[in-house]
């Protein structure tokens, strides 16, 4: 699956709001943008994205049947 079939999913499946899935489509944007991009660049937006996905922490406790049912 691609970042645009990716997209199109969240969007069909009302997921945009899910934080997990967002960073799921990032990093598949950054997979495909390897090629053309500096390791340096690279690792950059690996970390960002990284450091996005701990920022999400625990939110979810308590609602795991809301959130993942």
């Amino acid at each position: 699956m691609n970042s645009k079939e990716l997209a199109q999913y969240l969007e069909a499946t009302d997921s945009i709001s899910k934080p997990w899935l967002l960073v799921q489509l990032r990093l598949k944007k950054l997979q495909e943008r390897r090629p053309t991009i500096s390791p340096e660049e690279y690792a950059e937006e690996l970390a960002d994205i990284y450091q996005d996905l701990m920022n999400l922490g625990e939110w979810w406790r308590g609602r795991e049947d809301e959130v993942f049912g």
